[in-house]
């Protein structure tokens, strides 16, 4: 699969849709991205600013609700990409979610795993961090999937389901 051609996508928390768009500009012209979040005035704000950039209302799906709960009701095997932004203290649920989710090739994004800088720092952390390094430590050791860490922003783990 390769992820500019993305026919769907599920977002995990679509904020105020800056992700979203960048996602939707990468996707096929007939791409449709899954987007979740727990606020449904989010929700609104990304949906006027997906439409201010061009994208028909079809181009997205909008399903308010906590990431946990909503996705067991998404396809199996369904996705492209999945690309999480959430509560970094479920990033290893959305993981396991995610697998469930993504055919073979497909990737899973996770945004902000350097916390930063917190993940590497040998000092005491607070949960949060504590949780993202099992995320990075469960990645890199998974036979499922071929893993990168990209220094982007605050740090973006990919890795490819195989």
């Amino acid at each position: 699969m390769d992820a500019r051609h993305a026919r769907t996508v599920a977002e995990l928390g679509t904020g105020t849709g800056v992700s979203g768009i960048h996602l939707l500009h990468g996707m096929r012209p007939d791409g449709v991205l899954t987007t979740v979040d727990t606020e449904p005035e989010r929700q609104q704000f990304a949906r006027e600013a997906f439409r201010a950039a061009g994208f028909a209302g079809n181009r997205a799906r909008f399903i308010p609700g906590r990431a946990l709960d909503v996705l067991p009701r998404l396809a199996d095997g369904g996705y492209d990409l999945v690309f999480c932004d959430g509560d970094r203290l479920e990033c290893l649920d959305y993981l396991g979610e995610s697998l469930r989710l993504l055919r073979p090739g497909g990737i899973v994004v996770f945004e902000g795993v350097f916390a930063d800088g917190r993940t590497v720092d040998s000092a005491a952390q607070p949960a949060e961090v504590q949780r993202l390094r099992e995320l990075l430590r469960t990645v890199r050791e998974s036979t499922a999937l071929l893993p990168s860490l990209l220094p982007v922003g605050d740090g973006l783990l990919c890795a490819v389901k195989r």
